[in-house]
Parts: C-alpha cells; structure tokens; sequence
C-alpha cells in the first residue's frame, strides 16, 4: 500500500474543512502557545487565546474518528507574576464542545538548561493533553512497554506472604496490587511521564520537538495504514515521523517556507505517493499567520 501525505498550506480552522469527517485515528500537534515567538508568527494573546482555538479544537473534533485520540502539546505563561489560566480554561471549553479530557502526560525535558527568577525556578515540562470523542479508542498498550528496571532485581528477590496475594490499598480508593505478578517478566507498561530531551538539532524552525514525541504516541494510538494529523506542522516532524512508521498523514501550515520545507523533506525521503492541494502561495496572506510549532 502506498503511504500517502496531503499537505496543506493556509489557516487551520479553514483547511481543515476540506478534510473529510471521522477520518484521522490520530491528531498530534503544538499549537502557538500565548504570545510566544511574536516576530515569527504574529502571536496569539492569552486573553484571546481560548477564543482563537475553539473553531479548530471544533473542526479536529469532526475530521477524528469515534476511535481516534488527540494530543494537545501546550504549555502556560506567566503574567504579570502569576500563571496564566488559559490552558485550564482551553480544557473546559473544550470539553463543553464534546471532547472528552481523559488523560494528562507530562513531558520531562532531561535537557533543559539552568535558569534564575526571584520567584521561581526553570520549566523543565510540558503538557500534553489526550482529549477523545468516546471513552472507547484504540491504544496499543504493549507497543510502548519499557523494560522492567534494577528495582525488580532486589524488589522481586525475597517476596514476602504479602507480595504473594493481592495487597489491598489501606486507604479505602479500591485500588491494589500483587507484587508476584511481576515475576519472569522483562517488560512494564510506562508511567504517564515521558523524559525527552528537546529538539537541538537546526530544523529551520524556532520551536521543533524531539522526533521520540510523537513516535510514542502514534506507537501507542494507531496501527500501520492508520491517518496521522498535524494541523501545525511546522518542520514537519509528526508528518515524517508518521511516514517513516508507516502511517498516512495531514500536514497543514500558514507559512509557505514551512509548507516547501516538508515537502522536499517528504520527496527526498522517495515517499511513494505525495498528494499535494491546490493552493497558490501568493493567496496566503502572511500579516495574518498564526504560531506553529
């Protein structure tokens, strides 16, 4: 089968129109976050931000399949000596248009070099956010197990009569647990956190993030052959990423060099079958470009 990538150049909440409803298994992306990289792309004000992304949050909820999963990248700013709300305000709104919040993963950035603030430390995480249509999607579990770790070598050494049966919590949450469970075995299923370290690779782009991101998550939500978007690709890094793998792909970007950039990235990796839109680059009207990552 030939693994095809439609890219789009223009606004988000429009082109996204074109693409056909319950289509894509997978929405991974990174939004402007408020403010951010101004003399790039124009920036979206935090005061304004919810308002801004609604209309596209409401299109990616028509174009994902019932199955499908969104990844929302985002992060929150400081004003004025305290963190802005609009992420958590973003969330509510969200889930008022249909979406469903069903989990929250943390992206730890093992690299992150040291900062000074007199009232606060360095961010050294992002958010990303896992919305869905319905509380049955697809995941794939086993695809991200990771390996069980030194502690099972001492831990899983002497078990005691406890660590044989099924310990309940002693706090009442109905949770429990049976340490010889994990006996004979190499692999474990991942916490929620991912540490990676950032993009620090020239991508000719000002916010690119590590291919291992949306690797994880596309191991853990779809299946060869399955429909991955990126409504701000940006460099294109979900949209190769998702190739390589196998994946088919929506990329779509307001900044013509962005969109050129992909695609001769696509091309010199001879991807089978590159379907391009129709889209003359003289009717993008850059004054009104939007932030991607």
């Amino acid at each position: 089968m030939n693994i095809k990538a439609n890219l789009y150049l223009g606004d988000s909440a429009k082109e996204l129109q074109k693409i056909p409803e319950n289509s894509v298994d997978l929405i991974v992306t990174s939004p402007p976050y408020a403010d951010q990289r101004k003399n790039t792309y124009g920036g979206v004000s935090h005061e304004k931000y919810v308002e801004w992304f609604l209309p596209i949050s409401a299109e990616l909820l028509r174009v994902l399949k019932p199955t499908g999963t969104f990844i929302l990248n985002i992060k929150e700013k400081v004003v004025n000596g305290e963190r802005s709300t609009y992420v958590m305000e973003l969330i509510l709104e969200m889930r008022k248009q249909g979406w469903l919040w069903t989990e929250e993963f943390i992206w730890h950035k093992k690299n992150s070099y040291p900062g000074k603030w007199p009232n606060r430390f360095r961010d050294a995480w992002e958010r990303l956010l896992q919305f869905n249509k319905s509380k049955h999607f697809a995941m794939y579990q086993d695809e991200v197990m990771v390996p069980m770790g030194e502690w099972s070598k001492t831990r899983l050494k002497n078990l005691s009569n406890t660590d044989k049966v099924r310990d309940v919590s002693k706090v009442g949450s109905g949770f429990g647990k049976k340490i010889s469970n994990w006996l004979h075995r190499d692999k474990a299923y991942p916490t929620n956190v991912l540490h990676l370290a950032t993009e620090c690779n020239n991508k000719n782009h000002s916010a690119a993030f590590p291919e291992e991101l949306p690797e994880w998550f596309i191991k853990l939500f779809t299946k060869k052959y399955d429909t991955v978007l990126d409504p701000f690709m940006g460099s294109g890094t979900t949209i190769l990423v998702a190739h390589r793998m196998q994946r088919h792909s929506i990329g779509i970007d307001v900044v013509p060099e962005y969109y050129q950039m992909v695609k001769n990235e696509l091309q010199n990796k001879e991807l089978p079958l590159l379907e391009e839109t129709k889209i003359i680059y003289e009717e993008v009207k850059t004054q009104r470009r939007y932030a991607i990552r």
